[in-house]
């Protein structure tokens, strides 16, 4: 019994062995390498480099520049202008309508031309600057403190501030030429004396009708809220 087990064993795995090496067989044909080949890269593929996003071949024609573009528009702007104020100087209407315009300001200057009109003017003027230029700056500190802000208070004052200060360059330059004022220090440290301390009247003036103007605009703005 044992060697008849023992001879059907050994049959069943001289069977199973050749089972394992038929199906070896039937995988793989007789003679095939099982190595595995890697491709060989050619030498284009090696020193060709891979593009990079964004980068535009050196061939491609460049964009005209906007300088040169901003540069001829601003060049005809010019000629444009140029030409009209032209047509314009040899129109005899516009002369008849610009000599009309500035005779009754040449009598009006001719007839006020003495120092204490010039004091006066100065003194305005200097007024205007201080009472301006605090505006801009303080007042509008206080106004953003009082959690107000206006644009158009802004912009009037601004263009107050440009009047003023060409005012005065304008008065300083009537009386040098046709008055004494510019030659006495007493009268020049005394108008700008008084334009200072009425500059900052005005200042103070001008500062608590933008608090209570700003008051009145967050108030109305709470009750919209409030409605809503």
């Amino acid at each position: 019994m044992r060697v008849q087990m023992l001879f059907v064993a050994a049959m069943a795995l001289c069977v199973l062995a050749s089972s394992v090496v038929s199906a070896q067989d039937e995988v793989l044909p007789a003679g095939a390498d099982t190595t595995q080949t890697t491709p060989e890269t050619t030498p284009d593929e090696k020193s060709t480099p891979e593009p990079v996003p964004g980068d535009q071949p050196a061939d491609q024609p460049a964009e005209p520049a906007k300088d040169e573009f901003v540069d001829k528009t601003l060049d005809r702007a010019k000629e444009t202008v140029s030409e009209l104020s032209e047509k314009i100087d040899e129109d005899e209407r516009a002369q008849e309508f610009s000599a009309g315009v500035l005779k009754p300001i040449y009598t009006v200057a001719e007839a006020l031309a003495f120092p204490a009109f010039h004091w006066l003017a100065f003194a305005l003027m200097a007024t205007g600057v201080v009472s301006f230029a605090l505006q801009l700056v303080l007042g509008k500190l206080v106004v953003l403190a009082n959690m107000g802000f206006s644009l158009k208070e802004i912009l009037a004052d601004a263009l107050g501030l440009a009047i003023s200060v060409i005012g005065l360059v304008l008065t300083t330059q009537a009386a040098a030429e046709n008055s004494t004022f510019t030659a006495s220090a007493a009268a020049v440290l005394s108008a700008t004396i008084t334009g200072i301390v009425l500059g900052f009247v005005f200042y103070l003036w001008g500062q608590s009708q933008e608090v209570e103007a700003a008051r009145g605009r967050s108030a109305l703005q709470q009750a919209e809220s409030k409605k809503k």
